[in-house]
């Protein structure tokens, strides 16, 4: 089985090759991918052998057609449909964000407590109510969700997603949730890294006055 990291790459080497490819380059090899993604081209290799791409040593690897095995590996062929909880500033602003990023990723419902919001279709997905949830969610082949509710609202949330079937949610709540062994959860801490962005910029710049001292 590949390893969430590997598989967190791959993503990685994929978007590289979609602009590659838009740039008409029908070859690329291994440490130029390092050299984009900041790792080693060991590791490249590495990881698109576990893909199953192969290269060729003097020729490198074809671009189309590691872009192909990559969607294979990565992309549900009948396409994932996705649902959406909270519906506020950042709720909306990954709707717009997926409405033409990814043809294979369909967030086809979204929910929220705001009534308001609810009963309406917001950039092409309907709003349910929350106590909608788990009757829409099991009369769909939805397995995926998106969170970005409140602090307060997470782990009930993360509580109903579970209990209507859903077996991996990206969380964007910025409170630790915990979900049941046999589901994925990828947790999104935005705050985090900007406090980790701006710690090592402190840091960057103690070392240039340092070194003009």
């Amino acid at each position: 089985m590949i390893t969430v990291k590997t598989i967190e790459r791959l993503c990685q080497y994929r978007r590289l090759l979609t602009d590659v490819q838009a740039e008409s380059k029908s070859g690329i090899f291994s440490h130029e991918i390092a050299e984009t993604c900041s790792i080693t081209a060991v590791q490249v290799r590495r990881d698109l052998m576990d893909a199953g791409v192969c290269g060729h040593p003097k020729r490198g690897y074809n671009v189309t057609e590691m872009l192909e095995q990559l969607s294979d590996l990565l992309d549900n062929p009948a396409g994932e449909e996705v649902v959406l909880v909270g519906l506020g500033d950042l709720g909306r602003a990954l709707l717009r964000f997926f409405k033409g990023y990814h043809p294979n990723i369909n967030i086809v419902a979204a929910f929220d407590v705001d009534a308001q919001k609810t009963g309406r279709v917001i950039m092409g997905c309907r709003c349910h109510p929350v106590e909608e949830l788990e009757s829409v969610i099991r009369q769909s082949t939805v397995r995926v969700a998106i969170m970005t509710v409140p602090a307060a609202a997470a782990q009930t949330t993360a509580d109903l997603l579970a209990g209507a079937g859903i077996r991996g949610i990206m969380t964007f709540s910025p409170v630790p949730v915990k979900v049941p062994d046999d589901i994925f959860l990828e947790t999104i801490d935005i705050a985090t890294g900007l406090e980790k962005a701006t710690y090592m910029v402190r840091q960057i710049n103690k070392k240039k006055e340092r070194a003009r001292q």
